[in-house]
Protein backbone atom coordinates (compact mmCIF):
# COMPACT_ATOMS: atom_id res chain seq x y z
CA UNK A 1 0.00 0.00 0.00
CA UNK A 2 1.28 3.45 -0.83
CA UNK A 3 0.28 7.22 -0.10
CA UNK A 4 -2.13 9.08 -1.86
CA UNK A 5 -0.49 10.72 -5.15
CA UNK A 6 1.00 14.06 -4.15
CA UNK A 7 1.32 13.28 -0.60
CA UNK A 8 4.99 12.67 0.76
CA UNK A 9 4.51 9.05 2.84
CA UNK A 10 4.13 9.47 6.89
CA UNK A 11 4.61 7.08 9.88
CA UNK A 12 1.43 5.79 9.53
CA UNK A 13 1.98 4.54 6.23
CA UNK A 14 4.96 3.24 7.01
CA UNK A 15 3.52 1.01 9.99
CA UNK A 16 0.66 -0.33 7.14
CA UNK A 17 3.32 -1.18 4.92
CA UNK A 18 5.29 -3.01 7.56
CA UNK A 19 2.33 -4.32 9.49
CA UNK A 20 3.45 -3.30 12.97
CA UNK A 21 2.26 -0.58 15.32
CA UNK A 22 2.57 3.21 14.89
CA UNK A 23 4.81 3.15 18.07
CA UNK A 24 7.01 0.35 16.68
CA UNK A 25 8.11 2.58 13.38
CA UNK A 26 8.62 5.55 15.82
CA UNK A 27 11.53 3.02 18.19
CA UNK A 28 12.83 1.40 15.12
CA UNK A 29 13.66 5.09 13.82
CA UNK A 30 14.34 6.34 17.00
CA UNK A 31 17.11 3.42 17.26
CA UNK A 32 15.68 2.12 20.50
CA UNK A 33 17.25 -1.11 21.31
CA UNK A 34 14.30 -3.01 22.32
CA UNK A 35 13.15 -3.91 18.59
CA UNK A 36 13.56 -7.48 17.14
CA UNK A 37 15.87 -7.50 14.26
CA UNK A 38 13.57 -9.12 11.82
CA UNK A 39 11.08 -6.28 13.16
CA UNK A 40 13.51 -3.45 12.36
CA UNK A 41 14.24 -5.16 8.99
CA UNK A 42 10.99 -5.28 7.78
CA UNK A 43 10.10 -1.25 8.89
CA UNK A 44 13.65 -0.63 7.22
CA UNK A 45 12.20 -2.01 4.15
CA UNK A 46 8.83 -0.02 3.92
CA UNK A 47 10.77 2.78 5.03
CA UNK A 48 13.01 2.42 1.64
CA UNK A 49 10.08 1.32 -0.60
CA UNK A 50 7.91 4.41 0.82
CA UNK A 51 10.90 6.85 0.70
CA UNK A 52 10.01 7.85 4.38
CA UNK A 53 11.67 10.67 5.71
CA UNK A 54 11.62 11.92 9.39
CA UNK A 55 9.86 14.85 9.89
CA UNK A 56 12.47 16.39 12.29
CA UNK A 57 9.94 19.25 13.19
CA UNK A 58 7.29 17.56 14.22
CA UNK A 59 9.50 14.84 15.82
CA UNK A 60 11.09 17.92 18.07
CA UNK A 61 8.00 19.73 18.91
CA UNK A 62 7.01 15.81 20.53
CA UNK A 63 10.37 15.47 21.98
CA UNK A 64 12.08 18.74 22.29
CA UNK A 65 14.48 17.98 21.09
CA UNK A 66 16.32 18.90 17.24
CA UNK A 67 19.50 17.01 16.87
CA UNK A 68 20.99 20.33 15.66
CA UNK A 69 24.20 21.29 17.32
CA UNK A 70 25.65 24.93 16.96
CA UNK A 71 29.07 25.72 16.12
CA UNK A 72 30.48 29.17 16.40
CA UNK A 73 33.97 29.69 14.89
CA UNK A 74 36.36 32.13 13.27
CA UNK A 75 39.06 32.81 10.71
CA UNK A 76 38.41 28.98 9.20
CA UNK A 77 40.35 30.10 6.27
CA UNK A 78 43.54 28.88 8.66
CA UNK A 79 44.42 25.16 9.15
CA UNK A 80 43.97 25.01 12.75
CA UNK A 81 39.78 26.19 12.80
CA UNK A 82 39.57 24.44 9.34
CA UNK A 83 40.14 21.28 10.81
CA UNK A 84 39.17 21.59 14.33
CA UNK A 85 35.38 22.59 12.74
CA UNK A 86 36.43 19.68 10.38
CA UNK A 87 37.03 17.55 13.56
CA UNK A 88 33.82 18.66 15.36
CA UNK A 89 30.93 17.79 12.55
CA UNK A 90 32.45 14.44 11.97
CA UNK A 91 32.00 13.70 15.35
CA UNK A 92 28.79 15.29 15.04
CA UNK A 93 27.87 13.32 12.36
CA UNK A 94 28.47 9.74 13.66
CA UNK A 95 26.45 10.82 16.81
CA UNK A 96 23.83 11.42 14.61
CA UNK A 97 23.70 15.18 14.95
CA UNK A 98 23.71 17.78 12.42
CA UNK A 99 25.22 21.04 12.74
CA UNK A 100 24.32 24.96 12.03
CA UNK A 101 27.54 26.99 11.70
CA UNK A 102 27.92 30.41 12.06
CA UNK A 103 31.65 31.63 10.95
CA UNK A 104 32.35 35.22 12.69
CA UNK A 105 34.16 37.90 10.47
CA UNK A 106 33.52 40.13 13.81
CA UNK A 107 34.60 39.06 17.46
CA UNK A 108 32.94 41.84 18.72
CA UNK A 109 30.48 41.35 21.16
CA UNK A 110 27.91 42.57 19.19
CA UNK A 111 28.74 40.28 16.48
CA UNK A 112 29.05 37.40 18.72
CA UNK A 113 25.35 38.22 19.75
CA UNK A 114 24.10 38.20 15.86
CA UNK A 115 25.78 34.85 16.01
CA UNK A 116 23.87 33.13 18.64
CA UNK A 117 20.52 35.04 18.04
CA UNK A 118 20.71 32.91 14.69
CA UNK A 119 21.56 29.64 16.46
CA UNK A 120 18.84 29.96 19.05
CA UNK A 121 16.37 30.86 16.14
CA UNK A 122 17.96 27.29 14.61
CA UNK A 123 16.71 25.81 17.87
CA UNK A 124 20.23 24.50 18.63
CA UNK A 125 20.08 21.96 21.91
CA UNK A 126 23.78 23.26 22.42
CA UNK A 127 26.49 25.10 21.04
CA UNK A 128 30.41 24.84 20.45
CA UNK A 129 32.65 27.58 20.11
CA UNK A 130 35.89 27.47 18.48
CA UNK A 131 37.12 30.41 20.42
CA UNK A 132 41.18 31.08 19.97
CA UNK A 133 40.70 34.55 20.47
CA UNK A 134 40.95 36.30 24.05
CA UNK A 135 38.04 38.69 22.34
CA UNK A 136 36.02 35.85 21.28
CA UNK A 137 36.24 34.28 24.81
CA UNK A 138 34.72 37.50 26.76
CA UNK A 139 32.65 38.04 24.03
CA UNK A 140 31.32 34.24 24.38
CA UNK A 141 30.87 34.80 28.25
CA UNK A 142 29.20 37.75 27.97
CA UNK A 143 26.09 37.12 25.90
CA UNK A 144 23.49 34.82 26.99
CA UNK A 145 22.77 31.64 25.19
CA UNK A 146 22.39 29.35 23.77
CA UNK A 147 23.82 26.88 26.67
CA UNK A 148 25.41 24.55 27.47
CA UNK A 149 28.18 26.07 25.50
CA UNK A 150 31.55 24.18 24.91
CA UNK A 151 35.14 26.16 23.86
CA UNK A 152 37.28 24.97 22.23
CA UNK A 153 41.01 26.31 22.19
CA UNK A 154 40.11 29.00 24.35
CA UNK A 155 38.04 29.98 27.36
CA UNK A 156 39.61 29.75 30.36
CA UNK A 157 38.68 31.59 33.36
CA UNK A 158 35.21 32.17 31.18
CA UNK A 159 33.22 29.40 33.49
CA UNK A 160 32.71 27.49 30.29
CA UNK A 161 33.63 23.87 30.03
CA UNK A 162 36.85 23.92 27.76
CA UNK A 163 38.34 21.37 25.61
CA UNK A 164 42.16 22.30 24.07
CA UNK A 165 45.17 20.88 22.45
CA UNK A 166 48.35 21.07 25.08
CA UNK A 167 49.47 23.79 23.16
CA UNK A 168 52.24 24.70 25.55
CA UNK A 169 53.33 21.19 25.56
CA UNK A 170 53.66 20.88 21.74
CA UNK A 171 55.80 23.90 22.03
CA UNK A 172 57.93 22.90 25.10
CA UNK A 173 58.56 19.65 23.38
CA UNK A 174 59.65 21.11 19.83
CA UNK A 175 62.11 23.55 21.35
CA UNK A 176 63.25 20.59 23.69
CA UNK A 177 64.58 18.70 20.26
CA UNK A 178 66.33 21.20 19.10
CA UNK A 179 68.24 21.89 22.30
CA UNK A 180 68.59 17.80 22.43
CA UNK A 181 70.24 18.34 19.29
CA UNK A 182 73.36 20.45 20.20
CA UNK A 183 71.36 24.18 19.57
CA UNK A 184 72.75 26.57 22.47
CA UNK A 185 69.26 28.77 22.12
CA UNK A 186 66.33 28.64 19.81
CA UNK A 187 64.91 32.00 18.05
CA UNK A 188 60.80 31.85 17.73
CA UNK A 189 58.34 33.02 15.10
CA UNK A 190 55.27 33.55 16.97
CA UNK A 191 51.53 34.15 15.52
CA UNK A 192 49.22 36.88 16.16
CA UNK A 193 49.19 37.71 20.21
CA UNK A 194 45.38 38.21 19.98
CA UNK A 195 45.00 34.38 19.70
CA UNK A 196 45.50 32.25 22.33
CA UNK A 197 47.34 29.45 20.97
CA UNK A 198 49.77 31.89 20.29
CA UNK A 199 50.31 32.86 24.04
CA UNK A 200 50.71 29.05 24.97
CA UNK A 201 53.32 27.90 22.55
CA UNK A 202 55.69 31.32 23.60
CA UNK A 203 54.61 30.05 26.69
CA UNK A 204 56.26 26.19 26.24
CA UNK A 205 59.00 28.01 23.93
CA UNK A 206 60.55 30.03 26.95
CA UNK A 207 59.95 27.37 29.10
CA UNK A 208 62.62 24.64 27.34
CA UNK A 209 64.72 27.63 27.29
CA UNK A 210 64.76 28.21 30.78
CA UNK A 211 64.90 24.52 31.88
CA UNK A 212 68.05 23.80 29.62
CA UNK A 213 69.70 27.57 30.89
CA UNK A 214 69.72 29.18 28.10
CA UNK A 215 68.42 32.78 27.09
CA UNK A 216 65.39 33.84 25.15
CA UNK A 217 65.99 35.71 21.79
CA UNK A 218 63.41 38.58 21.46
CA UNK A 219 60.70 36.81 19.43
CA UNK A 220 59.57 37.63 15.86
CA UNK A 221 55.74 38.10 16.42
CA UNK A 222 54.01 37.05 12.71
CA UNK A 223 50.23 36.92 11.88
CA UNK A 224 50.23 33.07 10.79
CA UNK A 225 50.68 33.70 7.15
CA UNK A 226 53.54 32.28 4.57
CA UNK A 227 54.39 35.40 4.14
CA UNK A 228 55.06 37.03 7.86
CA UNK A 229 57.51 33.87 8.17
CA UNK A 230 58.85 35.16 4.88
CA UNK A 231 59.28 38.59 6.46
CA UNK A 232 60.46 37.51 9.83
CA UNK A 233 62.88 34.79 8.26
CA UNK A 234 64.67 37.69 5.87
CA UNK A 235 65.21 39.42 9.64
CA UNK A 236 66.62 36.33 10.91
CA UNK A 237 69.05 36.71 8.10
CA UNK A 238 69.78 40.27 8.89
CA UNK A 239 70.46 38.93 12.76
CA UNK A 240 72.75 35.65 11.27
CA UNK A 241 74.42 38.23 9.15
CA UNK A 242 75.53 40.80 11.95
CA UNK A 243 76.78 37.90 13.71
CA UNK A 244 73.84 37.16 15.78
CA UNK A 245 74.37 33.25 16.65
CA UNK A 246 70.87 31.83 14.77
CA UNK A 247 70.96 28.22 14.50
CA UNK A 248 67.34 26.91 15.37
CA UNK A 249 64.17 28.76 14.73
CA UNK A 250 60.41 27.12 16.35
CA UNK A 251 57.90 28.81 14.10
CA UNK A 252 54.44 28.96 15.52
CA UNK A 253 52.60 27.58 12.85
CA UNK A 254 53.75 25.71 9.81
CA UNK A 255 52.39 28.07 6.98
CA UNK A 256 54.76 30.93 8.79
CA UNK A 257 57.69 28.45 8.51
CA UNK A 258 56.85 27.59 4.63
CA UNK A 259 57.57 31.56 4.82
CA UNK A 260 61.02 30.59 6.51
CA UNK A 261 62.13 28.16 4.42
CA UNK A 262 61.86 30.41 1.22
CA UNK A 263 63.98 33.73 2.99
CA UNK A 264 66.38 30.88 4.11
CA UNK A 265 67.01 29.80 0.68
CA UNK A 266 66.75 33.11 -0.87
CA UNK A 267 69.94 33.93 1.38
CA UNK A 268 71.71 30.36 0.70
CA UNK A 269 71.09 29.29 3.89
CA UNK A 270 70.85 25.34 4.22
CA UNK A 271 68.23 23.99 6.30
CA UNK A 272 69.00 21.67 8.25
CA UNK A 273 73.11 21.94 8.10
CA UNK A 274 72.87 25.47 8.93
CA UNK A 275 69.57 26.72 10.34
CA UNK A 276 67.18 23.88 11.69
CA UNK A 277 63.49 24.68 11.38
CA UNK A 278 60.34 23.32 13.64
CA UNK A 279 56.76 24.13 13.03
CA UNK A 280 53.57 23.30 14.22
CA UNK A 281 50.30 21.84 12.81
CA UNK A 282 51.49 19.50 10.65
CA UNK A 283 49.52 20.55 7.82
CA UNK A 284 49.62 17.96 4.88
CA UNK A 285 52.15 19.70 2.93
CA UNK A 286 54.88 19.25 5.94
CA UNK A 287 56.16 16.03 4.50
CA UNK A 288 56.76 16.96 1.27
CA UNK A 289 58.43 20.39 1.44
CA UNK A 290 62.17 20.47 0.62
CA UNK A 291 63.70 19.38 3.15
CA UNK A 292 60.43 17.84 5.20
CA UNK A 293 59.38 19.90 8.09
CA UNK A 294 59.54 18.52 11.43
CA UNK A 295 56.62 20.20 13.24
CA UNK A 296 54.36 19.34 15.92
CA UNK A 297 50.81 17.44 15.45
CA UNK A 298 47.54 17.99 16.35
CA UNK A 299 44.49 15.57 17.16
CA UNK A 300 42.02 17.39 15.41
CA UNK A 301 39.63 14.22 15.15
CA UNK A 302 40.18 13.71 19.05
CA UNK A 303 39.56 17.37 19.55
CA UNK A 304 35.96 17.02 17.92
CA UNK A 305 35.38 13.88 19.71
CA UNK A 306 36.37 15.07 22.47
CA UNK A 307 34.48 18.41 22.56
CA UNK A 308 31.30 16.72 21.35
CA UNK A 309 31.26 14.72 24.15
CA UNK A 310 31.60 17.18 26.58
CA UNK A 311 28.71 19.18 25.34
CA UNK A 312 26.56 15.77 25.12
CA UNK A 313 27.22 15.03 29.08
CA UNK A 314 26.25 18.98 29.77
CA UNK A 315 23.23 18.02 27.58
CA UNK A 316 22.64 14.65 29.48
CA UNK A 317 23.37 16.64 32.82
CA UNK A 318 21.40 19.83 32.47
CA UNK A 319 22.33 22.97 34.20
CA UNK A 320 25.69 21.86 36.78
CA UNK A 321 24.24 21.78 39.97
CA UNK A 322 26.31 21.28 43.77
CA UNK A 323 26.77 17.68 45.24
CA UNK A 324 24.16 16.13 47.17
CA UNK A 325 26.23 15.97 49.94
CA UNK A 326 27.82 19.67 49.92
CA UNK A 327 27.07 22.44 52.36
CA UNK A 328 24.71 24.83 51.75
CA UNK A 329 25.50 27.81 49.63
CA UNK A 330 28.63 25.77 48.07
CA UNK A 331 29.59 26.69 44.56
CA UNK A 332 29.06 24.43 41.68
CA UNK A 333 31.39 22.07 40.55
CA UNK A 334 34.04 23.32 38.44
CA UNK A 335 32.96 23.22 34.51
CA UNK A 336 35.60 20.65 32.85
CA UNK A 337 38.75 21.44 31.23
CA UNK A 338 39.92 18.90 29.05
CA UNK A 339 43.49 18.53 27.19
CA UNK A 340 44.60 16.61 23.75
CA UNK A 341 48.25 16.00 24.13
CA UNK A 342 49.87 17.06 21.19
CA UNK A 343 52.60 14.75 18.98
CA UNK A 344 56.32 15.97 17.40
CA UNK A 345 56.85 14.55 14.41
CA UNK A 346 60.78 14.67 13.57
CA UNK A 347 61.62 14.91 9.83
CA UNK A 348 64.82 16.66 8.09
CA UNK A 349 64.43 20.45 8.69
CA UNK A 350 65.96 19.46 12.23
CA UNK A 351 69.20 18.76 13.04
CA UNK A 352 72.35 19.03 14.89
CA UNK A 353 73.57 22.20 15.63
CA UNK A 354 76.88 23.74 13.22
CA UNK A 355 80.16 23.31 14.51
CA UNK A 356 81.61 26.80 14.63
CA UNK A 357 84.30 27.67 12.39
CA UNK A 358 87.49 28.29 14.14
Amino acid sequence: MTPQSGRSPVMADVARLAGVSHQTVSRVVNGHPNVRAETTARVQRAIDELGYHRNSTARALVTRRTNVLGVIAFDTTLFGPAQTLAGIERAAREAGYFLSIVSLDDVSPAGVAEAVDYLIQQSVEGCIAIAPQRALVKALASVPGPRPLVAVEGGEGSGLPVVCVDQAQGAHDAVRHLIDLGHRTVHHISGDPEWLEAESRVAGWRRALGEAGATAPEPLVGDWSPRSGYEKGRRLVQRRATGEPVTAVFVANDQMAIGLLRALGEAGIRVPEDISVVGFDDVPEAEFLAPPLTTVAQDFAQVGRVSLRVLLDELGAGERSVAEDAPPGAPPDPAPRLIVPARLRVRQSSGPAPVPHR
